[in-house]
């Protein structure tokens, strides 16, 4: 990936706004010109929302770099007892300033 070791912000649960701001106070305050935003689940439509909104609103400057996208199988067990296999989708974008490369 093109983001190799740059600083990552993983999205759970919480308001797409916090999200927003770890990726700006990391692209911002930490001195470095690329992040990734990480997500699983059903927080990948928070993480697109967030990156666009960093996009869109906040700083023009940002570009996507490189997404990346997968999925895992994991086992989980039914309330029967049964293990099930199970695939969980995930989502990796790299985000980073416009004219100023690694």
């Amino acid at each position: 990936m093109a983001c190799e070791g740059a600083p990552e912000v993983r999205i759970g649960r919480k308001p797409v706004m916090n999200y927003v701001l770890a990726v700006l106070t990391t692209l911002m305050e930490q001195g470095t010109n690329q992040v990734v935003v990480k997500a699983r689940g059903r927080n990948i439509n928070r993480a697109v929302d967030a990156v666009e909104i960093v996009r869109k609103r906040f700083a023009k400057n940002i570009e996507i770099k490189d997404i990346k996208i997968d999925s895992q199988e994991i086992e989980v067990q039914t309330p029967e007892g049964q293990t099930r296999t199970r695939r969980v989708s995930s989502i990796e974008i790299c985000l980073e300033k416009a004219g100023e490369s690694a």
